[in-house]
């Protein structure tokens, strides 16, 4: 029992992580491009992971059994499953730094939130049943989505800004479908730190050719890079590889959403961001819709499948 609470409290440390993540992506964007930002927290975060790889070995114990004898890099579905989901994350990640850039961090980070409503709706196309929850979830989620993005009267439509963040929700829901098919098949934190690699690769490219970065630039958003780079994408997603052995699915994704709100409050602590109370209402709405889509079916009377 004293396990099950640690993993739980390791995977809330991982939530409040990427959900503070988002303030300094608004911070880090106020000096270099979406694809510098991108790039630079994807190299520092593939980087960190590497060279923490040995310590994480040693606290894992033995190789898993799906990778072949000898370097555990020589896995080529290891490298296969890197740059389609590094490629996916690049994407994602991407989007959200447009959607930064004309929203606030607390609507990025609720409406980022809908990928975990996005995953079962996606997974229908790869044969997976959905429960009728879940379903229930993504009707409230419209209902709360609109009273977040909306003013009162607006012709219904979401901002440029919000539009991105949404596509976002999006492309990590493919993402993490992507991970699902290749995660169980080779080491996850080396999975991780190549998908890094990729990203930064992508990254760089684009860089290059939309937004070249100044050093000045880089030097004064370098405190958001090193932030995001290495707690939120290197610590946060080790902490939550380690601490989900250990932690029902369901009860660790309930968990994780959490980084939602502890987006929301760290844009109202840090950023001094504010909430109207159609927005906060909307919040409400959309952290409960989340909620309920977690939940297990047999919590509820009766279960249906579509």
């Amino acid at each position: 029992m004293n396990e099950q609470y640690k993993n739980s409290l390791l995977l809330l440390i991982t939530a409040t992580i990427w959900g503070t993540g988002f303030v300094a992506q608004a911070l880090g964007m106020e000096h270099v491009g979406p694809f510098t930002f991108t790039w630079a927290r994807s190299l520092i975060g593939g980087l960190f992971l590497l060279a923490a790889m040995p310590l994480l070995d040693r606290f894992r114990g033995a190789r898993p059994n799906s990778e072949p004898a000898g370097s555990p890099w020589r896995n080529k579905t290891l490298w296969i499953g890197g740059f389609f989901c590094g490629t996916m994350l690049f994407i994602s990640e991407s989007l959200q730094q447009f959607g930064i850039m004309q929203t606030t961090v607390a609507k990025a980070s609720f409406l980022t939130s809908l990928y975990i409503l996005i995953v079962p709706v996606l997974a229908i196309f790869f044969g997976r049943r959905t429960t009728w929850n879940v379903w229930l979830g993504v009707l409230i989620a419209v209902a709360g989505l609109y009273l977040l993005c909306m003013k009162a009267g607006e012709p219904l439509g979401l901002s440029s800004g919000d539009t991105f963040v949404v596509a976002c929700a999006v492309s990590f829901s493919f993402h993490i479908l992507v991970i699902d098919h290749f995660a169980p098949q080779v080491d996850a934190v080396r999975l991780s730190c190549v998908q890094f690699f990729v990203g930064s690769v992508w990254g760089l490219i684009l860089m290059a050719i939309f937004d070249p970065p100044t050093l000045e630039g880089l030097l004064s958003a370098l405190p958001a890079i090193l932030y995001a780079g290495i707690m939120s994408n290197g610590v946060a997603y080790t902490l939550q590889t380690v601490a989900q052995k250990g932690v029902n699915p369901t009860i660790a994704s309930l968990i994780m959403s959490t980084e939602s709100v502890m987006g929301t409050l760290a844009g109202w602590i840090i950023m001094s961001q504010t909430l109207t109370s159609r927005e906060i209402v909307g919040c409400i709405v959309m952290g409960t819709a989340i909620v309920i889509a977690q939940l297990p079916p047999r919590l509820f009377m009766k279960r249906w499948t579509l």
